[in-house]
């Protein structure tokens, strides 16, 4: 059990019928999403063709704050908003797939254009399904 899901459970009110599965899988999602984009953005940065992927740069920072913000509004539950919530699972779904889209043009020449690709896809495919499931 990840920590987590064992901060989900012991928190003391309903968490209003959200799915604490997905919810946990987003959050973690996130956060390693956010990791792998700052990560990505620094090997880029160690790259001999640097000017070339400034875009990429910018795009992984993007979705590493986007990421990172993401995972701590889903860990706060008190005053909860719904709206708020598909708000910002909205914007880290676009976030993601503009990252992904943007590394998987650089993931034939560099690995962890292609790694940070994939942590993308999982992060915006987590977002969609959490925002499925809130109905």
């Amino acid at each position: 059990m990840s920590h987590i899901t064992s901060m989900l459970e012991t928190y003391p009110k309903d968490l209003g019928g959200v799915d604490r599965e997905k919810l946990a899988a987003c959050i973690a999602a996130c956060f390693e999403c956010a990791q792998t984009c700052t990560a990505c953005a620094d090997a880029c940065l160690s790259e001999d063709m640097v000017a070339d992927l400034t875009k990429c740069i910018r795009t992984n920072l993007d979705c590493a704050d986007i990421c990172a913000a993401t995972g701590k509004v889903l860990s706060r539950h008190t005053g909860y908003d719904a709206n708020l919530t598909r708000a910002v699972l909205e914007a880290c779904r676009t976030a993601c797939k503009a990252c992904a889209d943007e590394c998987g043009q650089h993931a034939s020449m560099h690995e962890h254009c292609r790694v940070c690709a994939e942590a993308c896809r999982r992060c915006e495919q987590a977002c969609a399904d959490l925002l499925a499931s809130m109905g």
